[in-house]
């Protein structure tokens, strides 16, 4: 994957988001969305060595379409500014979908962005996340605890927090600040500036690996 180009290709993509530029360099498009496959196949197999659970990811169906979805957005530019994907185990549901967590990342907008877990999960999904932390709590005092993981990406994601205890939660719990929260995940970014393709597969597996012990937490909650 050629880090440079495609960077810049999304560079002058977010300053000529229409579909008439889009149409002109299309050949550019189809080169880069190539060897972004390539790249999210590599990933995979490489993944898999510490996480066999997704070996069976399929690579086109984890990468996301470059189109937005404008239908309930001001913003009705076409084309989103990145390049992104989501592993997830074959045969599972989407995170959104109450069906556990995902690796994501995205390249685009001079950054990699990369995140683990689970955002914004379905109301039962999010009850059952919260029921984990209550019957587990040891467990997952070790988990937040985890000294790679703190490293890598400091705490959980606090958007859409809870200003009170959630309904049916005791409000002296010791995690009752984790049970506000409305997802569980976490995530870093650095400058994509100087990055080359194997830069950031190294980026991204140690990143991910780092994570994967709330993978481990989530999976073993029951399924929605």
């Amino acid at each position: 994957m050629h880090v440079i180009d495609l960077d810049r290709y999304l560079n002058e993509l977010a300053d000529n988001n229409n579909r008439a530029w889009f149409v002109m360099n299309k050949p550019r498009y189809d080169i880069l969305r190539a060897e972004f496959l390539a790249f999210v196949t590599e990933l995979i197999a490489a993944m898999s060595k510490f996480d066999p659970e997704i070996a069976q990811c399929d690579p086109k169906k984890a990468m996301f379409r470059i189109n937005r979805d404008v239908r309930f957005s001001n913003d009705k530019s076409p084309y989103k500014t990145n390049f992104s994907a989501a592993l997830i185990p074959n045969g599972r549901k989407k995170p959104s979908e109450g069906g556990g967590p995902a690796y994501y990342f995205q390249l685009g907008e001079g950054r990699l962005f990369f995140a683990v877990g689970e955002y914004m999960p379905p109301a039962d999904r999010l009850k059952a996340i919260r029921q984990g932390i209550v019957d587990d709590a040891e467990g997952f005092k070790k988990l937040i605890k985890n000294k790679k993981l703190q490293a890598r990406y400091g705490a959980l994601v606090e958007e859409g927090k809870l200003q009170r205890p959630p309904k049916g939660y005791d409000p002296e719990h010791p995690h009752i600040e984790y049970l506000k929260l409305k997802s569980m995940m976490v995530w870093t970014e650095m400058p994509l500036k100087g990055l080359l393709h194997e830069d950031v597969k190294k980026h991204l597996i140690d990143g991910f690996k780092d994570a994967y012990v709330l993978v481990q937490w989530l999976r073993a909650l029951p399924q929605a």
